[in-house]
């Protein structure tokens, strides 16, 4: 007879991070690039955050600190 096992979310995160602790890093950038979605979108960033960011990303911008549209679309080809 089969007896299934349910693993709480405490013991399923507990193996997970046993796991990624120790697999190489192939396994370990496979993992994240199944999740890497779901990461990013738990990363939430504050309105203040947002708009600092964005004021710094002017500045720069405003400093000549920039890509073209041609510039970025010769990097694009070469991807």
């Amino acid at each position: 007879m089969l007896y299934k096992i349910t693993l709480t979310t405490l013991a399923l995160r507990k193996k997970l991070s046993d796991f990624l602790q120790t697999a190489d890093d192939k396994k370990v950038k496979a993992v994240y690039a199944l999740l890497e979605h779901e990461i990013k979108m738990s990363e939430i960033v504050s309105v203040e955050d947002y708009n600092k960011e964005i004021n710094e990303a002017l500045v720069k911008a405003d400093n000549g600190n920039y890509i073209s549209q041609a510039q970025m679309e010769k990097q694009a080809a070469r991807w």
